[in-house]
């Protein structure tokens, strides 16, 4: 079974992707200081399994298919490691928000569900 390599910590363009997509469902001011929460938390990283995160951001899993989580497998294959994910504690209605990462989680579980993915968590 391959197994998932993992950077050492977050790709700098992550952080300005979960702004970006953050600043779509909370205001860009609360999106701006999550942005600043995860990267002032970029060295201290947790692991959770893949199906932990998607069930507990209650995201769909993409199929092996989606261009992006095929791109992010065939990475996971040739040994290139993948950057850690970044996740929101969110309130009721989003539990845990995966503000950039989501393709990873997806081909992380295609791997194996049980994979222990690097993330920063604010």
């Amino acid at each position: 079974m391959t197994q998932v390599k993992w950077l050492p910590t977050p790709e700098k363009h992550d952080y300005q992707a979960a702004e970006d997509y953050l600043s779509l469902i909370m205001s860009p001011e609360d999106a701006a200081r999550c942005r600043e929460e995860l990267s002032a938390k970029a060295g201290d990283l947790t692991h959770r399994k893949a199906k932990d995160i998607l069930r507990a951001s209650q995201l769909a899993l993409l199929s092996k298919d989606n261009k992006h989580v095929a791109s992010d497998l065939h990475k996971v294959t040739s040994g290139t490691p993948l950057s850690p994910i970044l996740l929101v504690r969110g309130n009721d209605r989003h539990p845990l928000i995966v503000a950039d990462g989501y393709h990873r989680v997806c081909a992380s579980y295609w791997t194996d569900e049980n994979t222990d993915i690097p993330c920063v968590l604010a």
